[in-house]
Parts: structure tokens; C-alpha cells; sequence
């Protein structure tokens, strides 16, 4: 064999694969090879060769042009430098690219990108013009976007060369395109974080912010320009930069991202907005903001800015339904509004007629008697009833399903519409009977002229009781709508004084729920004096610091809080023992609502009061203040309260002192009975302060779609492994959370509580049942409390909130709703949030109010009712039927071109009853709305420019 062939048979040789010696070396082998290949830049990620690709005549030459641009720069000759730059840069910016690859002029440049910086850097010694190492800092800083990625920021370090070097003469950054826009922006954050850290100046990164910033909002990027003033902390300078194009864009974003950030920048988010807005005379979105900040300058200002008297008519509607003080749109005492238009829609005035003639649009107007309502022939095991066990609890409880599914109406045949003699007052007794006369002023809500004269004849009664109702009905009648009479003022003020402790509270609980939001300083004169005097009954001061807070709801007013706070110093423990007690710190926490950081003094003043009310009044008062936010640490605070253990060594000791004294008891006599009637009105205060810290965590998630998600999750764990006390008040925060908006998650929770064995829990959530339904006439919850009523037919009791809260599910008979947001959710009505919580917090106790002798603190609920409707009208406030598309609303933050904002809608023509989660807007272009939501009443003009298509 020729000694060729040899050596080529030895190469084909296989060495066997177990051969140690063997494998090492052919291990080196491969090792020298792929270090060779990674010297080579031949080696991917993977650790794959990476092929070389073929440069075609086109890229060669473009790449030896770049080449000798870049030898030129570094050449001596200065005068070489510009012709390059401006070489390089057309070459750079008019480089095309797919969405996966690098441009190739940037490509090209990679190996020159070091060479290219030592270059630069040696220029300013060769005194090179400042406009040419401007423009080359400029484009080492697109370059440094491809290439430096070892956290030096070198984009934005050339970026403020060029601007330090060339001035007014840098080139602005949008030029180079969208993507050096993003790059540096995020760069300019990064550096921003790291200079604040160590107090170094910011100011020239804030001006480089700024000129990204028309960039962004010109490429539909307004989420990018906004986020970037965020993390610059200059928000506020972003209206100049807004045009008409895109300010409802921009607007949209921040208002939306308020609720997401941590104060102050949700105030300085809605600000801002606002101040786009009205930059732009859109007043309608500019109010709402307003009302949301509660600022009441920027509130005056707005109504003041409009030259339209129509648009001021829907403004006005608008601050009718947020219930403004009126006083509050005067420029001074000396100057009070005159235009009566204005005041009658400011006070709701004509919100009882409008009502009714939805009511008889819709088909609805004709009273519901009691059997439509139970529909007793559906409840299984009906036959196994038999004769009510306690027919004047079964009549009472029937006083207040008749007033609810009836209210408004002003036409039910149990009461108003009665014959002389068979009111159904009379099938009641004793303190049933208040609540029974108070039903006239649910049935008769809003209707100030025709109500009056209805109720007047009870207010004369021979019946103590009946008397006091009557006193409540004038207040409940004038729930959310104000008169120039003062009807309700005159007709309460003089029995504030009454020797009757029952007619006293009536009127006084009356006079707050017919002020609730009014902010009036005479009613305050005549209440506060119950609460200072320490010899008035602590039934009677609580209610007059509830009132208080109904009227004064959110101002945080400075005479009332330290009234109340010395009232509570002063007071005997025996007195703050009292169950009523839960009610006067309501009323504290009530002027904290939604006022944040102007709680903390209260808060601190609350601390140093040693008696366990104190410490209830702290959580309300911290839990109010944020009520709506949606605040997860204030959430997490509130938790942290729910998992202290109260107790342990106090229920020992009770039982050794019981065991000790079994006798003790039979000998004490009639002095035992006078310390057991006593102890009646008092209420175990240790651990009640938990109990409120669940429902605080209920009012601050309330406003807040995600957070409100989140909170079921944790009110499963504290219903889980709980205290009593906490357990019992997991259904009323459920209720707060979802008022008026049956969500079958939250449904199915309540249903499976409602047949707890603590019966306290089972009645907190079937009247929660009742709140989440209240006015949709929803079959499923229908069905549920039909089944509920059947289950505890022997219970008296949990019968009688079955029966409420089947009065609440059919409220207003489905025209008339709880839920406290309005305007497409973004404001909540502050006295709504009072009335509901004030509501829920009797039944915090419900044993000792709603069933024992406060069921009437169930009208509480007066302040929350609103018609859930849109009603179209014309310039003159008249009906105008229009065609309206209603469905399921939809977030478009964010989203391209001009997207729905609602779907699977239908048409109808108006008015229309709206849902809690349901948004309205015009079937046609036929007539253009002052307002930007359609909801409520909304007042329309013909579109000049429209023309009916054949």
C-alpha cells in the first residue's frame, strides 16, 4: 500500500469511545477549537458556531464607507470632522431595520464604537468647533444604545454632553426615532433614582425629560411621556405639552393610574388632569376631578367657568347628586347664587317628580304588596309553618319591606294610601310603632310638598311613640334634597329640647339625616350641646355626634371633633360602656372621611384616652380616612389588628370568679335585677375594636376594583380562623364592599354564612345579602332568602331580617339603588358611604339595636338611596326621549384609535335604569350631551352639523 494510503487508512482509524487517554485528548482538541471560535466572535449563546454570513456588494460598500468616516474622525484634519458626522448621520437615520434585527450602520460600527469614544474624548484638547462634538457626542449616544449595555447609562451620558457642549444647538432626541426616545427615557429614570439617593442636582435631567416628552405624545406614546414625569417627580408641568389630540387620552391614563399610586401623587395626578381639562374647557370632567379632591376653590371655580348657561345647569345637576354644600359656590355671604334654576337643581328639587314619571315610564309606578314581595306560595315547607310565631315582630318587619320596595312612590296602601283607621301603625306595638310612622317618610322620599301634610297628623298623636316617628319621617322625607323653607329645620329644632328622650332622638337623628353633607352651622349650634353636657343620657349625646357626622360628613370640622374628644374624656367609663358609645365615635370618624393625614392629630389626641372605646374610635377614624383609596398598607393594618388575641387571661379569671360565686346571684335580690338592667345597654368593648377593623378594611378596598378582589381572599382566612367578633362583622364588610351589585362570587360566600351556626353571623349575612341585592330585584338572591325564610321559620329574629333584606333586594321596586360611586364610578358620594356604614354599624350589635328597640337606625339608609336611571332632557330641563346603548363598561386605557367603551350593550330609548357596573352612551349623533357620562339626568343638545341618513 503506498504510504499515502497508509496515513489516510490511519486517520479512518475509530478509537474506541472508552479509551481515556483517547477521549482527554480529543476533549482538548475540541476545547482549542471553540476557544478559538469565541476569539473569533464565531460562538453564540447557545454555544453553537455561528455561520459566516455572506456580505453582499450593497452592505460591503456601505460598510467601507462607514469605515473610512470613522478613519477621518480620527485624522488630523478638522475640517474633515463635519462633512463625516453629517455623513454618519444621514447613514444612521436612514437605515432601515426589521422588528428583529439591528440597523446596519449601527451593525458596522460596532468594532469603532471604542476608538470612536477615544476620539471624542481627545477632541476638546484640539479645540474642535463645539457644534461638531456635539453632534458626534449625539451620535455616540445612539450608538451606546446598541452597544454599552454594562450599566454605565452611556446613551444619556452623551446625550448631556451633546446638550453641555453644543447648547441650544443639540438636535432634539426624537429625531434619532422612537426607540433611542424609549432608551433614554429609561435611562433618564434610572439616573434620576441614583442622584436623588445621594442629593445630587436633578434639573438637567428634568429638562432632557421634557423635550422626550412632545415626542411621546405625538406617537400616540402617552403613557411613556406620562410614567417618565412620574419617575421625574414634574407631573405638574405636563399641561403646556397637551394638545387638543391628545389630552382625553392623557387624561384618561392618569386619572385612572390616581388610584394606583401613594399619596401625594394620586392628588398631584388628578391635579393635573384637571388642570389639562380645563385648560381645554372640558368643564364636566374638570368638576368631577374637582369634587374627587374635595378642594371647594377648585369646585366654585369650575361652576363659575363656564359661559353656557346650560352647561351650568348640568354642572349643577352633577353637584345635586355629590349633595355640595351651596354655600360653598358663593363667592362670599355677601354674593349668594340667584339664578333659581341653579338652586333647584343644586338642591334636587324636582328629584321626587322625576322620579315618578320613571317611574310611570317604566311601568313601575303602581304600589307591590307584601306576597309579591315573599311570594310565600314558593317557600318550600311553607305548609309546615303554621301560624306566625310573633305577629307583631312578622307586622313590623312587613312596616319596613313595604317602605323600601315602595319608596319614593308615595302611593303604598299599608301606610300612605290607607284607609282612616287601618294604618298599619296600628298592627304594631309600642317602639314598633316609631318605626312603623317613620316608613311615611321612606314612602313619601324626596317628595317635600306633598309628604308634609301626610305625615302631620301623626305628629299630633296621643302615642308617644307614634309621635317620635312621625318626627323621624320629616327627616327621612327630606333625605338628599334641600328646600329654601327648612321645612325639616323648623319642624325638629324645637323637639331637640323635648323632656321625650324618644322624640329628642328622633329629632335629632331626623335633623342629620335630612342635613347630611349641608355643612350647616345653625343645626350644628342646636346639637353639639348634648354632646358637651356631661348630665345628658349617653343615648341621646351619642346620636347628636352621629348627626353631627352626617352633616359635617369630610370636613374635618375643628369644633365638633374636640367636643366630642372632651366628651369622652369627661364621661364616666360606665357612660362609654354603653353600647350607643359606637355611634358617637362613628360620628368622629365620619369627619375624617376620606381626609387622610388630617386624621393623625385626632388619632394621637384618641391614644391618650385609657378607656377600650378609645381605641375602637382610632381604628374608625384611621379606617374612614381612607375610606375608598383602596391603600393596601392601611389594608395590612387593619389586618394586623384582627390577628391580636384579646382576652385570654380575662375569660380565665371570669370563669374562676363564677365558679367561686355560683351562689352569689340568687342571694343579690332586687339588686341584682337593677345591675342586670343595667348591664343591658352595656356591650363587652375589649375586642370590639376588631370587629370594626374588619369592616375598615371592607370601606378602604371599597373603591377599588383589583384591591375589593384581593379582600375576599382575606375575609375567607379571618372567617377561618377568626374571633367571634370578627367572624360576625365578615358579612358587613363583604356588604360595604360590593353595595348594590350582586357578584356571584360574593353570593355564593354569603349564602354558605348565611346558614353559619353562630346565628350572629348568619343574620349579618343575610342582611348582607339584602345590601349586596338592594334594588336589582336579582332572582338568585330572591330565591335565596325565600329559601332562608323557610330554614329559620322558627327563628323570630333571623325571620325578621329575611324579611328586610327581601325588602331591600326589590328597593324603589328595582329603580333605586345603595352603591355610594356614581359618575361612572369615579366619585363616591360621602354621605352614601355615612348612611350605609352608619347602617352596618348597628348591626355590629345587632342584638341590642336592630333587634331589640333600634330597628328604626335601619332609615339610616335613607342617605345612600339614589335612582339608578339615565334621564334624557333639553335645554329647558324637559323629557327628551333618545335612543341610549347600555352595557357592560369596559377599560380603554390605553388602548389604540377610538375602542368601545362598553359592551354587549342593547338600545333603549330613555330614560333607562342603569346598573351599578353598566355604562351608557348615545345610539346616534343626532344630539351632543354637556356631560361626558351618561348618567342620571344629562342634558342634551341638538348635533348642528348632523344629517339624518335616508
Amino acid at each position: 500500500m503506498p504510504r499515502g494510503d497508509e496515513d489516510a487508512a490511519a486517520q479512518r482509524i475509530v478509537v474506541p469511545s472508552d479509551d481515556p487517554v483517547a477521549k482527554k485528548k480529543k476533549d482538548d482538541d475540541v476545547d482549542v477549537k471553540d476557544n478559538k471560535d469565541k476569539a473569533n466572535g464565531r460562538i453564540g449563546k447557545d454555544g453553537k458556531p455561528i455561520k459566516e454570513e455572506e456580505i453582499s456588494e450593497e452592505d460591503l460598500q456601505l460598510k467601507n464607507e462607514l469605515e473610512m468616516l470613522v478613519e477621518r474622525l480620527g485624522e488630523g484634519d478638522k475640517k474633515l470632522y463635519k462633512p463625516a458626522l453629517e455623513s454618519l448621520r444621514t447613514l444612521i437615520r436612514t437605515s432601515t431595520s426589521s422588528m428583529t434585527s439591528v440597523p446596519k450602520p449601527l451593525k458596522f460600527l460596532r468594532p469603532h464604537y471604542n476608538d470612536l469614544k477615544k476620539t471624542l474624548e481627545s477632541w476638546p484638547s484640539q479645540s474642535v468647533p463645539a457644534a461638531d462634538q456635539s453632534l458626534f457626542a449625539e451620535i455616540l449616544s445612539v450608538l451606546a444604545m446598541t452597544y454599552a449595555d454594562n450599566g454605565n447609562r452611556e446613551t444619556l451620558k452623551y446625550r448631556l454632553q451633546a446638550s453641555h457642549v453644543g447648547g441650544k444647538q443639540a438636535e432634539d432626541p426624537g429625531l434619532w426615532g422612537n426607540e433611542y426616545v424609549r432608551h433614554l427615557a429609561a435611562e433618564i429614570g434610572e439616573e434620576y433614582n441614583a442622584r436623588v439617593d445621594d442629593d445630587k442636582e436633578t434639573s438637567e435631567l428634568v429638562q432632557l425629560g421634557l423635550l422626550l416628552v412632545p415626542f411621546s405624545l405625538k406617537h400616540n406614546a402617552e403613557a411613556d411621556a406620562v410614567d417618565l414625569l412620574l419617575e421625574l417627580e414634574s407631573i405638574e408641568k405636563l399641561p403646556p405639552y397637551v394638545e387638543q389630540e391628545t389630552f382625553a387620552r392623557v387624561c384618561l391614563y392618569m386619572v385612572s393610574c390616581s388610584n394606583l399610586l401613594v399619596p401625594p401623587d394620586d392628588v398631584t395626578f388628578l391635579r393635573t388632569a384637571h388642570e389639562i381639562y380645563r385648560k381645554h374647557n372640558r368643564f364636566s370632567e374638570a368638576l368631577v376631578l374637582a369634587l374627587r379632591l374635595g378642594d371647594r376653590e377648585l369646585i366654585r371655580s369650575d361652576f363659575e367657568a363656564p359661559r353656557n348657561p346650560v352647561m351650568k345647569k348640568q354642572l349643577a345637576l352633577l353637584l345635586g347628586r355629590q349633595q355640595v354644600p351651596i354655600e360653598w359656590l358663593q363667592a362670599s355671604e355677601d354674593e349668594p347664587l340667584q339664578d333659581q334654576e341653579l338652586i333647584d337643581c343644586i338642591f334636587n328639587t324636582k328629584l321626587s317628580e322625576n322620579f315618578i314619571q320613571f317611574g310611570k315610564e317604566l311601568s313601575v309606578y303602581e304600589p307591590r304588596s307584601l306576597e309579591d314581595i315573599y311570594k310565600s306560595h314558593l317557600e318550600s315547607g311553607r305548609q309546615l309553618l303554621g301560624p306566625s310565631v310573633d305577629s307583631a315582630r312578622g307586622n313590623l318587619a312587613s312596616a319596613f319591606v313595604n317602605a323600601f320596595v315602595n319608596a319614593g312612590f308615595g302611593n303604598d296602601k299599608l301606610m300612605v294610601d290607607a284607609e282612616e283607621g287601618k294604618s298599619w301603625i296600628w298592627k304594631t306595638k309600642d317602639h314598633g310603632q316609631l318605626s312603623a310612622t317613620g316608613s311615611l317618610g321612606m314612602s313619601l322620599l324626596w317628595d317635600t310638598e306633598g309628604g308634609l301634610g301626610h305625615i302631620d297628623k301623626y305628629s299630633y298623636s296621643d302615642n308617644e311613640h307614634v309621635r317620635a316617628g312621625a318626627l323621624l319621617a320629616y327627616g327621612i322625607l327630606h333625605a338628599s334634597v334641600r328646600t329654601e323653607m327648612d321645612a325639616a329645620l323648623a319642624l325638629l329644632s324645637e323637639h331637640v329640647e323635648s323632656s321625650n328622650q324618644q322624640a329628642k332622638i328622633s329629632a335629632i337623628v331626623g335633623l342629620g339625616i335630612a342635613y347630611a353633607g349641608s355643612q350647616r352651622e345653625d343645626i350644628m349650634a342646636l346639637l353639639i350641646g348634648p354632646i358637651a353636657d356631661e348630665t345628658v343620657p349617653m343615648e341621646v349625646a351619642s346620636m347628636a355626634a352621629l348627626a353631627l357626622g352626617f352633616i359635617f360628613v369630610g370636613s374635618a370640622h375643628g369644633e365638633i371633633t374636640p367636643t366630642i374628644l372632651q366628651s369622652m374624656m369627661e364621661r364616666e367609663p360606665s357612660h362609654l360602656d354603653h353600647r350607643s358609645a359606637r355611634f358617637m365615635i362613628l360620628g368622629l370618624a365620619l369627619l375624617f372621611l376620606q381626609k387622610q393625614d388630617e386624621s393623625d392629630a385626632t388619632i394621637e389626641t384618641l391614644k391618650a384616652i385609657e378607656h377600650p372605646l378609645a381605641k375602637q374610635a382610632q381604628v374608625l377614624v384611621d379606617a374612614c380616612s381612607y375610606a375608598g383609596n383602596g391603600d393596601v398598607l392601611k389594608i395590612q393594618q387593619m389586618l394586623h389588628h384582627c390577628t391580636e388575641h384579646i382576652g385570654v387571661d380575662e375569660d380565665k379569671k371570669d370563669k374562676k370568679e363564677g365558679e367561686d360565686g355560683a351562689g352569689a346571684d340568687a342571694a343579690a335580690g332586687a339588686n341584682g335585677e337593677q345591675a342586670n338592667a343595667e348591664e343591658k345597654d352595656a356591650t363587652p368593648s375589649s375586642d370590639t375594636f376588631q370587629g370594626f377593623a374588619v369592616l375598615g378594611i371592607g370601606l378602604i378596598a371599597m373603591g377599588e376594583e383589583v384591591g375589593a378582589e384581593m379582600v375576599l381572599r382575606h375575609m375567607s382566612h379571618l372567617m377561618h380562623y377568626g374571633e367571634p367578633v370578627i367572624r360576625r362583622a365578615v358579612p358587613l364588610a363583604l356588604a360595604l364592599l360590593q353595595p348594590s351589585n350582586p357578584q356571584m362570587a360574593l353570593l355564593d360566600t354569603l349564602s354558605k354564612y348565611s346558614h353559619d351556626s353562630d346565628l350572629d353571623v348568619a343574620i349579618n349575612s343575610i342582611f348582607a345579602l339584602g345590601i349586596v341585592a338592594a334594588g336589582t330585584n336579582n332572582a338568585r338572591v330572591g330565591q335565596l332568602l325565600r329559601g332562608l325564610a323557610s330554614y329559620y321559620h322558627k327563628e323570630p329574629d333571623t325571620l325578621f331580617v329575611v324579611r328586610i333584606a327581601q325588602g331591600l333586594v326589590g328597593m324603589g321596586k328595582g329603580t333605586i339603588n345603595l352603591n355610594p360611586f356614581h359618575s361612572d364610578r369615579q366619585l363616591m358620594s360621602r354621605t352614601s358611604v355615612a348612611g350605609l356604614l352608619a347602617t352596618l354599624m348597628a348591626f355590629t350589635d345587632s342584638r341590642g339595636t336592630i333587634l331589640d328597640k333600634g330597628h328604626w337606625m335601619l332609615y339610616f339608609l335613607a342617605n345612600a338611596m339614589w335612582p339608578r336611571w339615565i334621564v334624557t332632557v333639553d335645554e329647558e330641563l324637559n323629557r327628551l326621549p333618545v335612543a341610549v346603548r347600555v352595557g357592560k363598561a369596559v377599560d380603554v386605557v390605553g388602548q389604540a384609535g377610538k375602542p368601545r367603551t362598553i359592551s354587549g350593550f342593547q338600545t333603549h330609548t330613555a330614560p333607562v335604569r342603569l346598573g351599578t357596573i353598566e355604562r351608557a352612551e348615545l345610539a346616534s349623533e343626532e344630539y351632543l350631551a354637556f356631560s361626558h357620562i351618561l348618567e342620571g339626568i344629562v342634558v342634551l343638545r341638538k348635533n348642528p352639523g348632523y344629517s339624518k341618513e335616508e
